[in-house]
């Protein structure tokens, strides 16, 4: 199989050239891409130096990186992780088993049951990430235990049917509730993790990134499950509805006169809200499934182009 290593690239001159060594050691016929995105400290010379395959991305993003990655490489198990040297590359490197033996459209290395929460110094991403991992298995019924990885493992028909739609770090996010929607074969396997080298600054900004990666859950959640949210605002509204409702109600049953009509009059505009919402759901829900069929048919035509000659 014709593999490709993706490395995504950002300023990290401090770590580019032996990231690309380890994996040109381990994978000797593996073409390695560096996407190098705007690096102002000579990432993209070293990388090339090193013997990498370097194409700008201009747009400024790790969304964009990956977007512009998936598009442009051609092969049949692509691996992708971060360019800071933070993973361990054996550990990476055994992700693409699942990969070629067909076992999985998706691999997740898992840094989070491993030595991530000892090893990397910053409280917030610790958190952040345990917050995100408990919101998407919980929304999209899952057991996934690294959501926001950056070392990862796909198949030719994961890559090339991705709609990526993200322009930041939210991008893991993306990958892997798409993953999970579309019922992709996903396997996780544990990878070590160590954190950045001294000198070597991380591009994530914990609170605005998290925002981002929360409204992008948010986001997913509405588009990816929507008779589960809009039901769930239906029946948040009905109730908040129904309290203002037992009001007028309790005064009628008690005097037979209604004074309060205010109250009546916003619990039934809530009733209605209530019904719209659940209205939504229904019509959302019916057009994911017409755009599901047309997903499926798209799987099959980049299927057929893989069995090709």
């Amino acid at each position: 199989m014709k593999t490709a290593v993706l490395l995504p690239c950002y300023n990290e001159a401090t770590s580019i050239a032996k990231v690309v060594a380890d994996y040109r050691a381990l994978l000797p016929e593996a073409d390695i891409y560096v996407y190098d995105n705007n690096s102002t400290d000579g990432s993209a010379d070293i990388a090339r130096q090193a013997g990498a395959i370097v194409a700008p991305e201009y747009r400024q993003g790790k969304g964009f990186v990956v977007r512009s990655m998936f598009r442009d490489v051609e092969a049949d198990a692509y691996l992708m992780v971060d360019a800071d040297d933070t993973y361990e590359a054996s550990d990476v490197v055994a992700l693409l088993d699942d990969v070629e033996s067909g076992r999985a459209d998706m691999v997740v290395g898992d840094r989070l049951s491993g030595s991530y929460f000892t090893e990397n110094k910053r409280a917030f991403h610790n958190a952040g990430n345990r917050i995100v991992r408990w919101l998407i298995n919980h929304i999209f019924e899952s057991d996934i235990t690294d959501v926001m990885t950056g070392a990862r493992a796909f198949s030719r028909l994961y890559v090339k049917t991705y709609p990526a739609f993200s322009e930041g770090f939210e991008t893991e996010t993306e990958m892997t509730i798409h993953a999970l929607d579309k019922d992709f074969l996903v396997t996780q396997h544990p990878v070590g993790y160590r954190d950045r080298q001294e000198g070597s600054q991380s591009k994530l900004d914990t609170i605005p990134d998290g925002l981002r990666v929360l409204k992008t859950i948010f986001a997913l959640f509405k588009d990816h499950r929507p008779l589960l949210f809009f039901g769930l605002a239906s029946a948040l509204i009905f109730l908040v509805g129904f309290g203002l409702f037992l009001i007028p109600l309790d005064e009628f049953i008690t005097t037979g006169q209604v004074t309060r009509f205010p109250t009546l009059i916003v619990a039934v505009s809530l009733f209605v809200l209530s019904l719209l919402s659940g209205v939504c759901g229904v019509i959302v829900d019916s057009i994911r499934k017409q755009t599901r069929l047309f997903f499926e048919i798209e799987l099959t035509r980049v299927a057929g182009e893989k069995r090709r000659p």
